[in-house]
């Protein structure tokens, strides 16, 4: 009787214990970052880093308010510096955040900044920022490389709001300023590419998609820090302190109606993955481009009431693919979009 008790305590211990040897054995590649592209999201994370020296970075943690008057102390945030996508992620390698490590906390934003120093001869560096919502026990994931063999060196300087939190956005709406700061001298250089991207091709399509044979840029030259710089042209710019070096920061300018809709023309373009190749034609061709959108989502759903309701939420989508993806690309020209 006294040894079957012991089996049962055994068995009870083992299972008690298995929650905590599975969360010993995350890594970065089997981390569920779901949530990281989820549109019920309530936090938005980000890391920022500024390069000090060959293995010292200044590492700014950003997490967005995307719920309404959020509660600091609903929250757990923590960071860790791992060495491989594959190493094992550790409680000991875990450091917490407290609200006195807070440097900023915004109607939008709570920002944190730590100095990381690498190991010199350490070739890999993946830092990991962790927000853990304590009332329902969502995990909120965001990571970047510091140092790794496949990804570029980071700049010397930052872009930053009005009220010097840092720009955590993919693309700026031009006639829109932003501050630079930066860790080694007091100007930065400015390039711009009046470019954009055609739609991608539907991909089913097998028309050979047009390719630019000419890529213009305008040398802007040499701006000060710390002094606000309007970005007033629809393109790409490109910021660099030392021109002779890849590493700078490229800010995508969109319309100022941006990641919402501007018109009906871009709402045309936006339909070309759900039409078949000749509606999307006779769209392009319209002369009254809100009338053939109106017929076109009516000859979907053959009812007024249901194409009201899709459109408002396929465009909905749209605006959500642009937050969470723009790059290069608009969101909704991307593949996750």
């Amino acid at each position: 009787m006294k040894q079957k008790n012991l089996l049962i305590r055994i068995f009870f211990l083992l299972i008690l214990s298995l929650p905590f040897s599975l969360s010993a054995q995350q890594t970065l590649s089997s981390l569920n970052q779901a949530l990281r592209y989820s549109r019920y999201s309530r936090l938005g994370l980000k890391i920022i880093p500024l390069k000090v020296d060959n293995n010292q970075y200044r590492v700014q943690f950003l997490a967005e308010k995307i719920e309404e008057n959020p509660d600091f102390n609903a929250y757990s945030f923590s960071f860790a510096v791992l060495s491989s996508y594959d190493q094992e992620i550790e409680p000991e390698d875990t450091q917490l955040f407290a609200s006195g490590d807070l440097k900023f906390d915004t109607e939008r934003h709570w920002v944190f900044e730590k100095n990381i120093q690498i190991p010199a001869g350490q070739d890999e560096a993946i830092v990991l920022f962790t927000a853990l919502d304590t009332r329902q026990g969502d995990e909120y994931f965001f990571h970047l490389d510091l140092k790794s063999p496949y990804v570029g060196d980071h700049p010397t300087f930052g872009a930053y709001y009005a009220n010097e939190v840092p720009f955590d956005q993919n693309y700026l709406n031009t006639g829109e300023a932003l501050l630079f700061k930066t860790t080694q001298g007091p100007s930065i250089h400015s390039f711009f590419y009046p470019m954009e991207f055609e739609v991608p091709y539907p991909p089913m399509e097998t028309k050979p998609a047009p390719v630019p044979k000419e890529l213009e840029v305008v040398d802007q030259g040499d701006f000060l820090e710390n002094v606000p710089k309007a970005l007033d042209l629809e393109g790409y710019y490109f910021f660099q302190q030392d021109t002779s070096e890849l590493a700078g920061l490229l800010i995508k300018t969109t319309h100022e109606a941006f990641p919402k809709v501007r018109d009906w023309d871009e709402m045309v373009q936006m339909v070309t993955y759900i039409s078949t190749r000749k509606e999307h034609e006779d769209l392009l061709l319209a002369q009254d481009k809100k009338k053939a959108l109106d017929q076109y989502w009516l000859k979907l759903t053959r009812n007024p009431e249901i194409a009201k309701d899709l459109i408002r939420e396929y465009f909905r989508q749209v605006e959500f693919a642009n937050i969470l993806f723009t790059d290069f690309k608009e969101g909704w020209k991307t593949d996750k979009g």
